[in-house]
């Protein structure tokens, strides 16, 4: 279901984002043709099929590969912590959880990843 990345994108959009929502079930290299075209300043991709370290490290590289490697890739969904750990080694900003429930902090630290950009 996409009920969590919805909630976050209505935040997001509710203290000044603009918000590209695509809805669900996108291929990684759809991700990125959206990411590059939009000129996005951060990509959030919500995963709860399990398939979260095949899909994310896709769209990481896509990113890459489409220079746009700057771009930082936040994660939500239930990721186990060793798999958040090897998402953050292979480039992924942000992993947040079902314990990540406080939205106004998330929208902080999504802030603070694009500032210095």
């Amino acid at each position: 279901h996409s009920n969590g990345a919805e909630q976050v994108a209505v935040r997001a959009r509710d203290v000044g984002f603009e918000v590209i929502y695509q809805g669900i079930r996108l291929t990684p290299a759809e991700i990125v043709a959206a990411a590059v075209a939009e000129d996005v300043h951060v990509v959030g991709l919500s995963v709860l099929s399990g398939s979260h370290l095949e899909v994310v490290p896709a769209v990481v590289e896509g990113l890459r590969a489409a220079g746009a490697g700057d771009v930082p890739v936040v994660v939500g969904g239930i990721i186990p912590p060793q798999d958040a750990e090897l998402l953050r080694a292979q480039g992924v900003a942000r992993v947040f959880t079902p314990k990540d429930f406080e939205l106004t902090e998330i929208m902080d630290q999504i802030v603070d990843l694009i500032r210095p950009r």
